[in-house]
């Protein structure tokens, strides 16, 4: 819980009026401001902030110099095909943590066996005083798992140069989302993003939705571990078809539900390290990787018809053939092409930009780049800049990114809380549909109470952000200095005639950093 002094009256004033901006000023947006895609000129600092605050987490100091060296072109290209480079890229000190956490020191088969040998152990004590402390410390234990997951995010977002591919790992996260407090998860919900998403956030669709509907937490938060011959269960099937690929309107029937089910039987999860004794005539379609397994003793062999076509695989490649079938349905291109649009451009999408969108999806065999380079070079694209409402995880990362400006924090774990507060906890979505993209989603009085408080917290100190965590660590509190060149060169002349009036008002550096994070603009992409 955030807890701050009592303010002085004019800082009240202050601070009411920030949030009278807000809770007024978020439904309406700047004037149209044309992307500044042709490397001929210089580069408009208001336009090119603006760009990065939408394409990235958010315009600091290093990103605009990036922006402005290359070249709108020559950036947009470099995000759209990042080289293959990961913690290298990053600053020493956030390198340090995330080479400190479990998950980059143990492999996600060892997390998870060891995770449920102390389940088992737990569950075995007699005492029950004992057997209750033992399941809250394995309790705990897969709490700091999923907050290491939550952390190493945060840190890569935060200072990734490849800003455009931690933003689509989150997106693809978020699209398909698993709740990490179902049974184990928060043992690999890390190694999902890590192997299962970010390797394909910029690439084909239909690698990332293999690499997801092969990944444990996928399958045990949506049950295909259960679902077997004999014993078929529907719920991986039905959302694969809904929320995956598809669409809700997509023109699948509840017979297309349960002949893809039919098609899963026997893909789930293997904790042991010794192979299933597997009928003869069965034996060479059996399937091991990692923690995924297909067993043939558990799959309906039977003859199965898909969106009115045959599946003539068998085993595992029913699978793969299955889902081939839905990354190419050209359902698949639309939906996928207007949640893009919901995300980077619009609440309500014209049908003839998700129409051009899904036509490069379909052309592209589903590119995502290619889909995001026509999405970027758009007229609708350019009208949006600055109008498009932040959710909760851009609105933290954003303004930690321009509080700090490239200076690295050393807990991530009040961001984490920020977010969770927020309601948009990383990981964390209790359905399978993801945590909505829309203003209407985030824009309530309740909402903007809570981020004016996040304003404050960032605006007025470190807030934890600079004490590591562990017994006998200190803060190295100092507030934020927001009103540097950034601000003169490329966010000052964007704002409205009445956050000018209001930052004016401010007393304090700490009031005016608050007032300019609970600003209008400032809540909008």
């Amino acid at each position: 819980m955030l807890r701050h002094p009592i303010l002085p009256l004019p800082v009240l004033a202050a601070c009411a009026a920030a949030l009278a901006l807000a809770l007024g000023g978020c439904a309406t947006g700047p004037a149209p401001v044309s992307p500044p895609v042709s490397a001929s000129g210089p580069v408009d600092p208001i336009r090119a902030a603006r760009w990065l605050d939408r394409v990235t987490w958010g315009a600091d100091a290093a990103a605009l110099r990036e922006f402005e060296s290359l070249g709108p072109d020559a950036w947009l290209a470099r995000q759209l095909h990042p080289p293959g480079r990961h913690e290298e890229a990053l600053p020493a000190a956030a390198v340090e943590q995330i080479a400190a956490m479990r998950i980059a020191q143990v492999s996600p088969e060892d997390l998870a066996r060891d995770m449920e040998a102390r389940r088992k152990a737990a569950d075995a004590i007699a005492d029950p005083e004992e057997k209750k402390a033992a399941q809250n410390a394995w309790q705990q234990e897969l709490n700091r798992l999923g907050r290491e997951a939550a952390g190493r995010f945060l840190l890569r977002a935060l200072y990734s140069p490849d800003q455009l591919r931690e933003q689509m790992t989150w997106f693809w996260m978020n699209h398909f989302s698993v709740n990490q407090y179902k049974g184990m998860i928060r043992a690999f919900v890390g190694d999902y993003e890590e192997r299962a998403v970010r390797p394909h956030a910029l690439g084909k669709f239909v690698d990332l939705l293999r690499a997801t509907a092969r990944h444990p937490a996928m399958l045990r938060y949506l049950d295909n571990d259960q679902n077997a011959a004999g014993h078929v269960n529907e719920n991986f099937a039905r959302e694969l078809l809904e929320l995956h690929t598809l669409g809700v309107d997509g023109g699948y029937s509840q017979k297309d539900v349960q002949e893809l089910a039919r098609v899963l039987t026997g893909a789930g999860i293997s904790l042991a390290t010794e192979r299933p004794a597997v009928r003869k005539d069965l034996a060479a379609q059996y399937l091991r990787e990692g923690l995924f397994e297909f067993n043939p003793n558990r799959h309906d062999a039977g003859a199965k018809v898909l969106l009115g076509q045959p599946v003539r695989g068998q085993g595992m490649s029913e699978i793969d053939e299955a889902l081939v079938r839905l990354a190419r349905h050209p359902a698949t291109a639309r939906n996928i092409s207007r949640k893009l649009a919901v995300y980077f451009v619009t609440d309500d999408p014209s049908p003839a930009l998700i129409g051009r969108l899904a036509a490069v999806f379909r052309d592209s065999d589903g590119d995502i780049a290619s889909v995001l380079a026509a999405l970027f070079r758009s007229p609708e694209f350019a009208a949006s800049l600055g109008a498009k409402f932040k959710d909760p995880v851009h609105y933290v990362v954003s303004a930690v990114r321009l509080a700090y400006d490239g200076r690295t924090i050393l807990n991530p774990g009040p961001m984490i809380g920020w977010i969770a507060r927020l309601g948009e906890p990383l990981y964390a979505h209790e359905t399978p549909d993801g945590f909505a993209l829309t203003r209407a989603a985030w824009s309530s009085p309740g909402q903007m109470t809570v981020r004016f408080e996040i304003a404050k917290a960032i605006g007025s100190g470190s807030a934890g952000l600079f004490r590591p965590e562990g017994p006998g660590a200190t803060d190295r509190p100092a507030f934020p200095q927001l009103a540097t060149p950034v601000y003169y060169r490329a966010l000052q002349p964007g704002l409205a005639p009445d956050t000018r009036a209001a930052l004016d008002q401010a007393v304090t550096p700490q009031e005016w950093n608050l007032l300019l994070l609970a600003s209008p603009e400032f809540m909008r992409r």
